[in-house]
């Protein structure tokens, strides 16, 4: 009776355990069943290929899936193994890397650059400047947001040092430590104070200090260490459609954007900044000194400050994230370590979308409300010229039919040469003074954008624009001639 008794009290127990833990279940599949919708959704508004996410929660992974194509003519499927390029999420790497360097005693974030590189000497308003190493990591260094532009195309070894000395021929913009300004060479410049200091190349020194130690097996420092048929391809928005594109090598920038990933290795990332993965290699505590922000200076955005190489945003409850984009991929990592939470969002195009979709995963999964309305400017500028586009083919078709009908009227001797009267003589300078004015802009264009870029940089970032404007040219030269 009495083992009876135990038996039917054990069942009761089972029965009451597993109907506490049907809501948990429920709410689960319905946290995933919606993000799946707004990752599907957003994807098929931004025209990303391929999303690949992850969440991590108290120290298990709790969400992990592929979305899309990692290429798109193959119809090669997005899965956790597929690799992207980071991006600026690569700072993190970097920054953390300069920590561990400091906790060995070789060097100090308050030291001058010039104490690791002898021929760093930049100028503001003419006059010699002290740089640190921590105004390098939280962007207050006085680098300008444009020598990004500067960055050479190179796949050699010294790119890093050749990278670091464009520097030189270019002032800075504001005195160093006054205010923040986002440049990402100050990450480039930190990648070589870090080789000059470990005495080994910056990749080597990432994956036998920090990416050994935390099994990201799959995860490499440059294009130039790719060696698997899981990298994604990369694509950028072209016609309103993707376009497959492969920019230059920029080996000198691998510290400031080029770590190659994918979600199931940062997610091993995401544990250790959220200290669910601690090893004898990469103390806790530096991953958290690496979460402090720079407050001697004005926040970048709403109460968002830098820290190294992640942007910090509220006091209590804190959200510590980063943005990553190159010219063909984007990403999004963001944690709350007071949940012991963390997103990952990896994408094969370049689109502020990606950080919308991260942003509104974590909302989702902390039961907020998301925002689903988002725009992209490379979207919405490919929109516009995209429709221009449309338009100057039309014209231009439209003319050429006008310019063959009247030759052929010439030939057939249909039509006589006119001497050119006030009018025709007005409509001529006219329009010859408009090709002048288009012709102009077109080469000067780079230099009246904010940041002053160059043509190359332009070409990279958006190559299917600098067609349309030839098009536009070439449209104005056949109405001249007719």
């Amino acid at each position: 009776m009495k083992r009876s008794l135990k038996i039917y009290l054990f069942i009761i127990s089972m029965i009451v355990a597993l109907g506490s833990l049907m809501p948990t279940i429920a709410n689960a599949d319905e946290k995933t069943q919606k993000i799946d919708q707004f990752i599907k959704e957003q994807m098929a508004i931004s025209k990303i290929p391929g999303v690949s996410l992850v969440i991590v929660e108290k120290g298990k992974t709790v969400y992990e899936k592929g979305f899309g194509y990692a290429d798109v003519q193959s119809k090669t499927p997005v899965t956790p193994k597929t690799l992207f390029e980071l991006g600026s999420t690569s700072k993190a790497f970097t920054g953390l890397a300069i920590l561990q360097l400091e906790k060995e005693g070789l060097l100090k974030r308050s030291d001058d650059v010039q104490k690791y590189i002898p021929w760093f000497k930049l100028k503001y308003n003419g006059k010699s400047q002290l740089i640190t190493i921590n105004q390098l990591l939280y962007h207050t260094s006085g680098i300008a947001t444009n020598t990004i532009s500067n960055i050479p195309k190179s796949n050699e070894p010294n790119a890093l040092e050749l990278t670091v000395k464009k520097l030189l021929d270019q002032p800075l913009n504001r005195q160093p430590g006054s205010s923040f300004e986002y440049a990402t060479i100050n990450y480039d410049v930190l990648g070589l104070v870090i080789e000059k200091v470990s005495k080994q190349p910056f990749d080597t020194y990432i994956k036998q200090q920090l990416l050994k130690p935390i099994s990201m097996n799959d995860t490499v420092v440059g294009i130039h260490q790719v060696n698997s048929n899981e990298m994604a391809t990369g694509y950028k928005i072209g016609l309103m459609r993707e376009q497959a594109y492969t920019p230059p090598i920029y080996r000198g920038n691998v510290p400031a954007g080029y770590v190659i990933s994918n979600t199931s290795d940062i997610a091993k990332w995401l544990k250790l900044q959220l200290g669910n993965s601690q090893n004898e290699t990469i103390d806790y505590k530096i991953i958290q000194e690496s979460h402090i922000p720079d407050q001697s200076v004005e926040p970048f955005d709403k109460d968002t400050y830098y820290a190294s190489g992640w942007g910090v945003m509220g006091k209590e409850e804190q959200y510590i994230s980063h943005a990553g984009e190159n010219p063909t991929f984007s990403s999004y990592f963001i944690i709350q370590p007071n949940e012991q939470l963390g997103v990952a969002v990896l994408s094969n195009m370049n689109s502020s979308y990606t950080t919308a979709i991260g942003q509104g995963v974590i909302d989702l999964w902390e039961g907020k409300t998301i925002n689903t309305i988002h725009s992209d400017i490379f979207q919405n500028l490919d929109k516009i010229i995209s429709l221009i586009c449309v338009v100057v083919v039309g014209l231009g078709m439209f003319l050429s039919i006008q310019l063959l009908t009247t030759l052929r009227e010439i030939v057939k001797k249909q039509r006589i040469r006119v001497s050119l009267n006030r009018k025709r003589t007005f409509l001529l300078i006219f329009h010859s003074l408009s090709v002048a004015i288009i012709f102009a802009l077109i080469i000067l264009f780079p230099k009246l954008l904010p940041e002053k870029s160059n043509w190359d940089f332009i070409k990279v970032w958006g190559h299917l624009q600098l067609r349309c404007y030839f098009i536009v040219l070439s449209c104005q030269l056949c109405f001249i001639v007719y």
